[in-house]
């Protein structure tokens, strides 16, 4: 069988879209691809249930982010923290020693204009491998990114503990 690498994002305002990114993530191991998640908000600190476990199934993980960029303290910092991140993206990406890369919280540098959104479309039309799938998270995907992509799904949300009771977020379910 001849694998046609896909592109697919996952984007809306709901929660789910890192979580579903890394069930593909997961599968893929399971099926013995190798694969990669980059992180571009959150930070190695977070420690977080995802980044223990893949670290115990030898899926290689980078949180190269300094947070969630509507509490950073020094925007600046942040927005260098996230393109260091991007080239790191592109490292391993056109390395070609990965089946499937994730690049969560991505679109976040593409709706606080830190990289235009064209510029990337193009950088991924050229150098990402046929075979390699990449699995792009993130609220406010921007249209010509929603475009380029193989398969889109949007998180919407209904309702959340937080809004109906603020309940705050709970290791093993948000984190």
């Amino acid at each position: 069988m001849q694998t046609k690498g896909l592109v697919i994002v996952n984007t809306g305002d709901g929660k789910g879209k890192t979580t579903a990114a890394l069930g593909i993530a997961l599968r893929a191991w399971g099926h013995d691809m190798r694969v990669c998640v980059i992180q571009f908000l959150k930070n190695g600190n977070l420690r977080s249930g995802e980044s223990r476990a893949a670290k115990k199934l030898g899926i290689e993980w980078h949180a190269l982010g300094d947070g969630y960029t509507w509490s950073s303290r020094d925007i600046e910092r942040s927005r260098a923290k996230a393109l260091a991140a991007w080239q790191t993206a592109q490292e391993a990406i056109a390395s070609e020693r990965y089946d499937l890369v994730v690049l969560d919280e991505f679109t976040y540098l593409l709706h606080l204009d830190w990289l235009e959104t064209g510029e990337v479309v193009a950088w991924l039309q050229e150098h990402r491998p046929p075979a390699m799938h990449v699995v792009i998270t993130g609220r406010h995907a921007p249209a010509a990114l929603v475009e380029m992509a193989d398969l889109v799904t949007e998180m919407r949300e209904v309702k959340h503990p937080y809004a109906t009771r603020k309940q705050v977020a709970q290791p093993g379910i948000e984190f």
